[in-house]
């Protein structure tokens, strides 16, 4: 039996097993064999020359990965919000190859990523579509962009990203796992769990440990047990933005609605647009500008004042000291300190270190050794 055979068997009998307390252990040691299997056909593939991914050169302050299916119409918008020229056809499949474009907001170089249409089957391979998603986690946002009409792609879309690795709008479950010389494994918890010790030490020994420590916080289910030992998921926020509402009549907004909810999206959270039309993006870009946690830092120049035309872009809860090595150059190891003006000082020109906090339109001067 070979390893498609195999994990299929693995998913069938996962699937054909009922979930209570008695055969909780006995599924997670299925679904840690059905990962380990998995692993195994991917660096088969891989070694075999299929799914090497895209080779995506990443620029600018922050890449968006715009998903969907075939001719849902990521081309025409990421024409419209970037310098990027993609061939455009009202036929499936036109997108052919990775195409970057660079959206320019705010001061602000958000690349975006119009990568080929997803299929079912993306994450085994199907259509090229593992190297398309190689490039999805790579991303710091993910932009699900749907028909008005077709709101239900958005499962079989979510399902291929969760199939390859990637986890949206969480966080990583806090699992730690220390190997040591002998005397088997042990569990440390923070907290009371809902799985038993048994269902964990047999997680870890289908990974492969035989002697390890393993500290968990938290109350983690049977998958995010999986996910914190194999430690290679991808984190993610998302969006999810409705397209061709032009198309739409009226009446049919409210069907629509009822749509994104029956899949888990609440309609005030999604955006509505038309790309063709150009409709809804500016409020497209003020939501990915939050979604990427950006803010702009106004440098205060030498002798010449503070630049408010060309911010230095960086992120939410970043500080000085991510200024710094972001400004490049010598100023890192030449600075004294920092003199700071807007909504995180105190007061006009507060001095403040490497450790300061910044916040959205900040001045910031570099006092720095000559």
């Amino acid at each position: 039996m070979g390893l498609e055979e195999e994990i299929e068997a693995l998913e069938t009998e996962i699937t054909e097993t009922p979930y209570n307390k008695s055969t909780e252990a006995h599924i997670g040691r299925l679904k840690a064999k059905l990962a380990e299997k998995k692993e195994a056909l991917e660096r088969q593939q891989s070694g075999s020359g299929g799914g090497g991914g895209y080779a995506v050169e990443q620029t600018g302050d922050a890449t968006v990965a715009l998903v969907g299916f075939p001719s849902v119409g990521k081309s025409t918008l990421i024409n419209a919000l970037t310098n990027a020229d993609s061939e455009v056809g009202a036929y499936e499949f036109t997108t052919l190859d990775v195409n970057p474009g660079m959206l320019q907001y705010r001061g602000a170089d958000i690349q975006l990523l119009d990568v080929p249409g997803l299929i079912e089957g993306a994450a085994s391979g199907k259509g090229g579509g593992r190297e398309v998603l190689s490039v999805v986690r790579t991303a710091d946002l993910v932009v699900f962009m749907l028909s008005a009409f077709e709101i239900e792609q958005y499962d079989r879309l979510a399902e291929e990203l969760y199939a390859n690795k990637i986890r949206l709008d969480t966080e990583p479950p806090s699992i730690r796992v220390t190997k040591k010389g002998k005397d088997g494994l042990d569990v440390n918890a923070s907290g009371d769990l809902s799985l038993d010790e048994e269902t964990i030490t047999d997680v870890a020994r289908e990974h492969g440990y035989v002697n390890a420590n393993i500290t968990i916080r938290g109350d983690p289910d049977i998958d995010e047990l999986i996910d914190g030992i194999q430690d290679n998921r991808v984190y993610l926020p998302s969006l999810v933005t409705v397209n061709k509402v032009d198309l739409i009549d009226p009446s049919y907004a409210d069907q629509m609605k009822a749509s994104l909810r029956e899949h888990g999206i609440d309609p005030d959270d999604a955006v509505f647009i038309s790309a063709e039309k150009e409709r809804g993006l500016e409020t497209l870009k003020d939501r990915l500008w939050d979604e990427l946690g950006l803010i702009r830092i106004y440098m205060d120049k030498p002798g010449r004042g503070v630049d408010r035309e060309e911010p230095l872009v960086i992120r939410e809860g970043e500080t000085v000291d991510d200024a710094l090595h972001k400004l490049g150059g010598t100023l890192d190891e030449r600075f004294r300190f920092a003199r700071v003006t807007g909504p995180s000082a105190k007061h006009d020109d507060q001095q403040v270190g490497r450790d300061h906090v910044l916040e959205d339109e900040d001045v910031l001067r570099v006092v720095a050794r000559r």
